[in-house]
């Protein structure tokens, strides 16, 4: 009997540590692969809320052929949001044929003279939205200028502008340029004590054929940072597309959307602005798959039709009308934007201040 117990005693033993260890193994792996889930799903969650981030707008200024010297914005807004084109046949030079494009209003015999005048008007507006903070508030500045006049005059200008339009703060230069410049601020700067200050314009474009003159200002505010000025709307994440084609577009248009989040019949206009001819087959395809507003006078603003395109300026140009329709109590705002022909185009939504966030 002893022997029996022996001989299966061995064996049974073996079996029941083979077993304990093999329970013990799954139950390992378990633990891990719970592990990797839960370390997985805290990335997926930081990433979204890293990607759902959002700038504050905290004012603006634009200036285009449809606002007159001393007009107040309201005009232009109306005339944007109604269609009126000013992209029309201009004079040009002596033995040249005429120019389609739309100029900023003023006296050409001092191209200088009329861009310090105009960048004078873009940094007052600011310099108010400025005013009840202090001095010592840093400024990021992102400078864009498309113009035939050299970089040197261009430069000049510029610092003349600066010494004389009375902005207390003082400026330091971003790297980068356009919506990159955003894009890249969210992820790195979301902290940042700092406000970003845009001026962004196009003057005397060296190829004016179908171009518009524009001048824009924007500042933008951190809103874990910032509370002392009342923010006008939210610029949140940009989002480009990969490649020049229509899959991408609607891919960063739906991306732009869940950003947000937001739903698309939610958006009340769509702005489009510094894009190439041969793109509008995609936005067409985009706006009806999405769907977003497509028709003009209708929910659709389209500023290469009413104005010509803008280069550098086009974003800024687009964002400094969509908050100035939101100011005046529109709801959600949706622009494609270019600018760059070699760049892929950008997909961007502006959203109004909720009541709550007024009140608080």
């Amino acid at each position: 009997m002893m022997l029996w117990g022996a001989a299966l005693g061995g064996p049974l033993v073996g079996w029941c540590l083979l077993g304990f260890g093999r329970v013990a193994l799954y139950l390992g792996q378990h633990r891990v692969a719970d592990g990797w889930d839960e370390a997985r799903q805290d990335d997926l969650i930081s990433q979204t809320r890293q990607g759902r981030r959002s700038q504050q707008l905290l004012g603006v200024s634009l200036y285009t052929a449809l606002r007159a010297p001393g007009a107040p914005p309201t005009g232009q807004l109306e005339a944007l949001l109604d269609g009126n084109a000013s992209l029309e046949a201009q004079p040009a030079s002596q033995g040249e044929s005429p120019l389609r494009h739309s100029r900023l209003p003023g006296d050409r015999k001092d191209p200088e003279m009329e861009l310090l005048r105009v960048l004078l008007q873009v940094l007052e507006d600011l310099r108010q939205t400025l005013e009840p903070l202090p001095d010592a508030t840093p400024l990021a500045l992102l400078l864009e200028i498309d113009s035939g006049l050299s970089e040197s005059t261009l430069q000049r200008v510029w610092r003349e502008a600066w010494n004389v339009c009375g902005i207390r703060q003082s400026t330091v230069p971003v790297e980068g340029h356009g919506l990159a410049a955003v894009d890249q601020w969210l992820d790195q700067r979301i902290n940042d004590q700092a406000l970003l200050m845009v001026v962004a314009a196009q003057f005397a474009p060296e190829q004016a054929e179908g171009t518009a003159e524009a001048a824009v200002g924007l500042l933008f505010g951190n809103r874990l940072t910032q509370t002392t000025l009342a923010p006008i709307a939210y610029l949140h994440r940009p989002e480009q597309e990969r490649t020049p084609t229509g899959a991408d577009l609607l891919y960063a248009a739906r991306q732009a959307l869940d950003w947000v989040p937001l739903p698309a019949p939610s958006i009340e206009q769509v702005w489009r602005v510094g894009i190439e001819a041969q793109r509008r087959v995609d936005l067409a395809t985009v706006s009806a798959d999405v769907p977003l507003p497509a028709k003009p006078k209708q929910g659709l603003c389209d500023l290469d039709d009413w104005l010509g395109h803008p280069g550098k300026a086009s974003p800024w140009l687009a964002i400094a009308a969509a908050t100035q329709t939101i100011e005046r109590g529109a709801g959600a705002q949706f622009i494609f934007s270019g600018g760059d022909v070699a760049a892929g185009l950008w997909s961007t939504v502006l959203m109004p201040v909720s009541p709550l966030s007024k009140q608080e």
